[in-house]
C-alpha cells in the first residue's frame, strides 16, 4: 500500500506541474539570472513570477487591478501571500506591494499584480516568457519592475 502511494505521488509530480496552491506565507521575492532575458525576478523558491499587460498598473502602492479570470487564472495562477512580501537580494522592496484579488492578497511589483506560469515546472524555467494569450502578452518582471524583453 506504502508503494502504491508512493509511485502514485511520484506518478503525479510527473504529469502535473509543481504550481503552488493558494496564498504563501510572507512570499520572497528574489532575482535570477538567465543567459537568454538577463535577470528577471522569481519566488523564494526560483520559480519565475510573471506580469500581465491587460492588468492595470497600479501605482503608489494601489491601485492595481487584474483582468485574468476563469481559465486564464488556470494557466496564470496568481501569486498569492498570507503575510507582506519580502524583498530578497537585488529586489527593490519599495516595489513590492499587494492587491485584493477573489478574496486573497496578490503580489505586486511597481504596481502589477504578479502570476506563476503552470508549464513552468520549477526552478529556471520561463516558458511564460513573451507569450501571447486571453487578450495580453505575458512577461518576465525585471528587477526594475518592466517587462523582460530578453537580450
Amino acid at each position: 500500500m506504502i508503494k502504491y502511494a508512493v509511485a502514485s505521488a511520484a506518478l503525479t509530480a510527473l504529469v502535473l506541474p509543481a504550481v503552488p496552491a493558494g496564498a504563501q506565507e510572507a512570499v520572497s521575492l528574489m532575482v535570477s539570472e538567465s543567459e537568454e532575458y538577463g535577470p528577471y525576478l522569481t519566488d523564494g523558491n526560483g520559480r519565475a513570477v510573471y506580469l500581465f499587460t491587460t492588468d492595470t498598473q497600479g501605482q503608489g502602492g494601489s491601485g492595481a487591478e487584474v483582468s485574468c479570470e476563469g481559465e486564464c487564472l488556470d494557466a496564470w495562477p496568481p501569486l498569492y501571500t498570507q503575510g507582506d512580501p519580502q524583498a530578497g537580494e537585488g529586489v527593490d522592496s519599495s516595489l513590492l506591494g499587494t492587491t485584493e484579488h477573489e478574496g486573497q492578497t496578490m503580489v505586486t511589483y511597481n504596481g502589477w499584480p504578479l502570476y506563476y506560469f503552470v508549464r513552468d515546472e520549477g526552478s529556471g524555467d520561463t516558458a511564460g516568457q513573451n507569450i501571447e494569450g486571453f487578450g495580453g502578452e505575458w512577461y518576465l518582471v525585471s528587477p526594475d519592475g518592466q517587462q523582460v524583453e530578453g537580450e
